[in-house]
């Protein structure tokens, strides 16, 4: 059973407010500071500092943090499994995935592994790279496929495809000049996902290393989802930076064209992520192996 004095630091760890811990555990502000400090004796080692005024996580902290995290959950999907033995009812996995990830990647294969699959009771969950990753950490969710970036050293990952981010304009889109490089579309009007989107931090990491940004293009519209992204390119509204799988169809189809790029095409992968150290890791790659 998970000590409530751990319950007290994951929820320090998450808020990095004490204030705001007690408030979310509804016990009174001095206990939580007691909390932590029994876990620092315990351990021998500061979890908490403070700088600039701001409470921060010590190297320890974070050492701790991954390892209580992963426990926490490991004993949350065993009372799980132990409660499907003892009623005879399915086995749940929370899944996550992000919308490139969930609707042009993983969907198919996994729809596929749950059909051969009855004993899972299956919940899917879909958001944003950053916000998945809070889900996981929370122990909301099992494990994630997600197309943004992630502190890899934090949690265990494998592949799943690796995808080609392409830009793309409508068919009867015409440039004052024939586009090269990157640098060459910076008059257009940019159709670009939100702040917190894997697809947009993918594009900004590309685009830094090659010196420019989003912000550098002459115009931005900014949609939430890729459908309507699609549907606004093919109206000839901007071009748009979209991942090969997601627009797949629309190319075949005539209704969007690909605008080709000198230079390095930008690559990024489709990860399947999970907590670290977790003892169903096994089930878990399992699930990846079914889907490869």
């Amino acid at each position: 059973m998970q000590d409530f004095r751990v319950k007290t630091f994951l929820t320090v760890c998450r808020t990095l407010n004490y204030t705001r811990a007690a408030e979310e555990l509804h016990i009174t502000q001095p206990a939580v500071p007691q909390h932590i400090a029994f876990l620092e004796k315990e351990y021998g080692a500061p979890l908490f500092t403070y700088r600039r005024k701001r409470l921060e996580l010590t190297k320890a902290g974070l050492v701790l943090r991954d390892a209580l995290t992963t426990m926490a959950h490991d004993e949350s999907m065993l009372r799980e499994r132990i409660g499907a033995l003892a009623s005879g009812a399915a086995v749940e996995l929370r899944i996550g995935l992000t919308l490139t990830a969930g609707e042009y990647v993983a969907s198919a294969p996994l729809a596929e592994y749950l059909a051969a699959h009855p004993e899972i009771h299956a919940t899917i969950r879909s958001g944003g790279t950053r916000q998945l990753l809070g889900m996981l950490d929370a122990g909301e969710i099992d494990c994630a496929f997600v197309e943004g970036l992630f502190d890899k050293s934090a949690y265990a990952w494998d592949t799943l495809s690796s995808e080609r981010l392409l830009c793309v304009c409508a068919a009867s889109h015409r440039f004052a000049e024939r586009p090269q490089t990157a640098e060459d579309l910076l008059g257009e009007r940019l159709i670009v996902r939100e702040p917190g989107s894997g697809t947009r931090a993918v594009l900004s990491h590309a685009l830094a290393s090659r010196n420019l940004s989003i912000e550098g293009f002459a115009d931005t519209l900014v949609a939430e989802s890729i459908g309507v992204i699609k549907v606004l390119v093919a109206h000839d509204l901007g071009i748009s930076f979209l991942y090969e799988a997601a627009v797949r169809r629309e190319l075949q189809d005539g209704a969007l064209k690909e605008v080709p790029l000198a230079g390095p095409p930008i690559q990024h992968d489709i990860a399947f992520i999970r907590l670290r150290g977790s003892v169903f890791e096994p089930e878990l790659q399992a699930l990846l192996n079914a889907l490869g």
